[in-house]
């Protein structure tokens, strides 16, 4: 089997459904050349478990970026650019966020700030900065049809911010999540539209309600599964997937 891509850069990896992540890139039976595991504050605590990944496995560069900081992002470019040594980077799996379960009667104007920067300026950001090292994956691919092996964008989004069945699994308002996601998915087929002519793919994936810190205990899957079931609709992306809001399964969700 092919590799899925010969490069991923995945933000938030530290723990969750990122580090997660992280663990199955690598764990691979043709795992990716370069895993760029980036977060917030990798020689912090949190960061050992990603450490430790990384001991075990000689492709993962474990790489600070904190996506609220534009400087970080920034410095960031060339830390990933050095291990490149000349290609593209193919694959940008945005996965970084905050969660927020505040109603009207609680919810603070900070939170909401705090909710879209993370969640909607963060991988406006992120792309910006990285955008030329796909489109130089793009381009090193001699073929039309888009994939995460030539050049793709994934933002890791939610069922909750589905207007049409995002109050299925849960019926509390949640505003800074549920409106910052919304327009993280609007964000992401704006993207589409604008990198098709570069033939990179953007696409969203709901990883589902999964047991991690932000997902807590209560949810029914486990990270384990979730990135079980992305890592195999990854490969199936292409032209026809682009723009498209989908689930872990790879079925497409209403907005």
């Amino acid at each position: 089997m092919a590799p899925l891509a010969r490069s991923v850069l995945v933000t938030g990896s530290n723990r969750g459904i990122g580090l997660e992540l992280v663990r199955q890139l690598a764990e691979m039976t043709d795992p990716p050349e370069h895993i760029f595991a980036t977060c917030r504050n990798p020689e912090g605590p949190k960061g050992k478990a990603l450490h430790d990944l990384a001991d075990k496995h000689p492709n993962i560069h474990v790489i600070q970026l904190e996506v609220e900081s534009q400087s970080s992002v920034e410095s960031a470019v060339p830390a990933v650019e050095s291990h490149l040594k000349g290609k593209g980077l193919n694959l940008l799996i945005n996965n970084a966020g905050v969660n927020s379960y505040a109603t009207l009667q609680t919810v603070e104007r900070q939170e909401m700030l705090s909710a879209f920067n993370t969640n909607v300026v963060g991988p406006i950001f992120v792309v910006k900065e990285f955008v030329p090292l796909l489109r130089r994956a793009a381009n090193e691919m001699g073929t039309e049809e888009m994939s995460c092996s030539k050049a793709a964008i994934i933002n890791v989004t939610s069922k909750l911010a589905s207007i049409e069945r995002g109050f299925e699994v849960f019926h509390g308002p949640m505003y800074p999540y549920r409106a910052s996601k919304v327009a993280l998915n609007m964000v992401t087929v704006c993207l589409a539209m604008e990198m098709k002519a570069d033939g990179i793919l953007c696409t969203l994936i709901h990883p589902g309600w999964v047991k991690t810190d932000m997902g807590t205990d209560q949810a029914p899957m486990t990270v384990q599964d979730s990135v079980q079931s992305i890592l195999k609709v990854l490969p199936t992306l292409s032209s026809s997937s682009t723009g498209a809001f989908l689930d872990w399964e790879g079925k497409r969700l209403p907005w």
